[in-house]
């Protein structure tokens, strides 16, 4: 099973403020459903709180510590080792790592492939994505303007190792 990670970063790191997306980025939104629509997803508690739903189309797998923690229609795991080997034995082929900063961290050394969204801004923020860059090669890029659904210009980029 191929491990992925999904993110939106601006220039200096930020991918969050105040619990939310710190931007609006229909583009980035329409780019994550159709990648991620059909597989597994792994979040942190937080982030699926932030989202207030299951994403459809997804086996969401959330992370948290708390056992008595419930989230219908999602798989709730108490480590990202678990939900992995979940995803792996239903059968999975790539699964996606969707944030937040924490389950970032913890799982980009065993992620292969990066849907890297770069947000071509400075952004005022406090969640940051983790360092991630050694042995990894871009393999695409697409550049799109900043218009009145998309808060800044972006380049959507894809890396592999």
């Amino acid at each position: 099973m191929l491990i992925s990670a999904i993110v939106a970063v601006s220039e200096n790191n930020v991918i969050g403020r105040d619990g939310h997306l710190p931007w609006h980025l229909s583009q980035d939104l329409k780019r994550f459903k159709a990648i991620t629509t059909g597989h597994a997803i792994i979040l942190g508690r937080k982030n699926y709180e932030d989202i207030g739903r299951p994403l459809p189309n997804r086996v969401n797998y959330v992370l948290t510590r708390n056992k008595d923690f419930q989230a219908p229609g999602c798989v709730v795991c108490s480590s990202l080792g678990e939900a992995i080997e979940a995803a792996r034995a239903a059968g999975e082929t790539e699964c996606f790592i969707i944030g937040g900063a924490a389950v970032y961290r913890e799982a980009m050394p065993l992620v292969n492939k990066l849907y890297l969204t770069k947000v071509l801004a400075h952004v005022d923020g406090d969640v940051y994505f983790p360092e991630w860059g050694a042995g990894f090669q871009k393999i695409s890029e697409e550049s799109y303007p900043s218009d009145e659904k998309n808060d800044f210009p972006t380049a959507f980029e894809v890396w592999v190792r």
